[in-house]
């Protein structure tokens, strides 16, 4: 039995090196953008999610653990506002402040939340249930206003707290006064958290430029101390417990608290770095300055992966994760104009629709054959689905129906391809309409890469002469701006090279009674000439360097 014979298969260029990676591509899917305005405009001057704890996992069940992790905090003006990581919208504000707040911190359980103020004080609110928040403890022992209040990995009735009274203090949710306090500071202490795993090591950053690691076991002073150039805008410990990153004016350090050194200093910012979030489980930075920018570090060799600009400037930032696996799920960032911009990265279910519908636009751009493949491809599925669930009523489950060679998935008469005009043509050896009819590039259904393939096809059939041969001049300068538009290009440079020669012998001699023809000549020799001035000169950069290396390993 003969073989079916089926249309011209379309050519697959090879594709180039791609100018967006993998990590841009990762950060771009950050979309599905949502804006919110404090209240009067206040700037965003924080934002911080619960981060699991090992007595949260350990009292609760994975599920619940999931469940409670639906809260993150922000923290503008005289209010905290509490919000819904699933639906990015307010669930409830905390507005019970004398003055303006800061570092509105959630804890781990999502029940309780502190937060410390501009007139010194520092309360306590059960967030976890009602909609109002009530106070359960405040404290008024700082005289100062209070920058930094953070929660305890490890303990949930543990808390510090650093002000600008320039003291750090470590506090007990049942006591009335702090059960230790950090002394040494010479400025404002703006900044400060725990170190991972561990409730007795806290590190704090002072405006009088220093950075310093404080042991609750140890009596004295700090156990580390680093100094900066800048004031200290704020500090981030690494998951590792061993790395600590410092935003010191608009450089961020890395300092290694093993070694008592400092590893390296980035210098990717142009203004003051005023924020500094992990990624990624640990495995990125992502920080945010005055000067609008948030730029994302991998954590090895603390290379820019990524980055975008806002239209103000930064305070503050999170990446929030969610779920299970701890995915990050939203970039929230706080900007000085009181908007909170939330970007979400897709996944599951809602990132497969995302990427179809990507599709479909990218197919509809493009037209012709790729927009005739997708639809191919949901016909498919479709039927596929249709032929699954039948079988499943039939109490048979399979993964793939094999038709017969007379019918089709839905059991019906075998569909007949319809072929394009331009297929058509080729298969009935009309080889110079089939070429007229790719190569015209005001076409609704042109793509390049069609004319590539029947050019492609005529040579493989040796027609490619019988098909440029015969014209007169208005069908041939369609050929001549073709062959012009991509001879520079790699992938089509074969191609066009034989038909320019196949051109110029055939059609060469005429240019003396049409000017447009010889036009369109010369412009293509001025193409080619260019592109062999590059090589030649590509040539020459090549061989500079080659010398260069060898002086080098001498």
């Amino acid at each position: 039995m003969a073989a079916e014979v089926v249309p011209l298969s379309q050519l697959k260029l090879p594709t180039g090196p791609s100018p967006v990676s993998a990590e841009q591509r990762y950060w771009k899917s950050f979309k599905n953008q949502k804006s919110h305005t404090s209240t009067a405009a206040w700037p965003i001057s924080h934002i911080s999610f619960p981060a699991a704890t090992v007595a949260a996992t350990t009292s609760n069940s994975l599920a619940a653990a999931v469940k409670l992790n639906d809260l993150f905090a922000v923290t503008s003006g005289p209010r905290v506002d509490i919000f819904s990581i699933r639906k990015r919208e307010p669930l409830k504000t905390i507005g019970r402040f004398d003055s303006e707040a800061h570092c509105g911190e959630i804890r781990a359980d999502g029940r309780v939340l502190v937060a410390g103020e501009d007139s010194g004080k520092m309360q306590v609110f059960d967030v976890g249930g009602g909609t109002r928040a009530v106070i359960l403890k405040t404290w008024h022992i700082h005289k100062q206003p209070v920058w930094v209040t953070k929660w305890a990995p490890t303990d949930l009735t543990q808390l510090m707290s650093c002000s600008d009274d320039k003291t750090v203090r470590l506090w007990d949710l049942p006591s009335h006064n702090p059960s230790r306090m950090f002394t040494g500071h010479s400025d404002y202490v703006r900044s400060g958290a725990f170190m991972p795993g561990n409730s007795n090591v806290l590190v704090s950053g002072s405006y009088d430029e220093t950075v310093r690691v404080w042991d609750a076991r140890a009596p004295g002073g700090s156990v580390l101390t680093f100094k900066h150039a800048d004031p200290i805008e704020d500090v981030l410990p690494l998951p590792s417990g061993t790395t600590l990153l410092a935003a010191s004016g608009s450089a961020i350090s890395v300092l290694d608290l093993v070694a008592a050194k400092p590893l390296r200093l980035i210098t990717n910012h142009q203004k003051t770095v005023t924020t500094l979030s992990l990624a990624s489980n640990g495995r990125r930075v992502v920080s945010g300055g005055l000067d609008g920018h948030v730029k994302v570090f991998e954590t090895t060799g603390w290379n820019v992966v990524s980055g975008s600009k806002y239209p103000s400037p930064i305070l503050s930032l999170s990446v929030i994760s969610a779920g299970a696996t701890q995915e990050d799920r939203h970039l929230a960032v706080g900007m000085q104009s009181g908007v909170l911009s939330i970007r979400t990265r897709l996944s599951g279910s809602m990132a497969e629709k995302a990427r179809a519908r990507a599709a479909e636009e990218a197919a509809r751009d493009i037209g012709g054959d790729a927009l005739d493949k997708l639809d191919q491809q949901k016909t498919r599925k479709k039927k596929k689905a249709v032929s699954n669930k039948t079988m499943a009523t039939l109490g048979e489950n399979v993964d793939f129906i094999i038709p017969t060679e007379a019918t089709n998935l839905s059991g019906g008469r075998k569909r007949k391809i319809k072929l394009k005009p331009w297929q058509r043509d080729f298969r009935e050896g009309r080889y110079a309409a089939a070429l007229d009819e790719v190569m015209d590039m005001s076409a609704p259904g042109y793509h390049q890469v069609t004319a590539l393939t029947v050019l492609v096809a005529l040579k493989h059939r040796s027609a490619l002469r019988e098909a440029l041969e015969g014209r007169d001049e208005v069908t041939v300068l369609p050929l001549l701006r073709w062959v012009g538009k991509y001879i520079s290009d790699p992938r089509y440079a074969s191609t066009c090279v034989d038909v320019a020669f196949h051109l110029l012998d055939i059609y060469g001699e005429y240019t003396g009674g049409s000017a447009e023809l010889a036009q369109q000549f010369h412009m293509l020799w001025g193409k080619v000439a260019k592109e062999v001035e590059k090589a030649q000169l590509a040539v020459v950069t090549g061989g500079m360097v080659d010398s260069l290396l060898i002086g080098s390993s001498e």
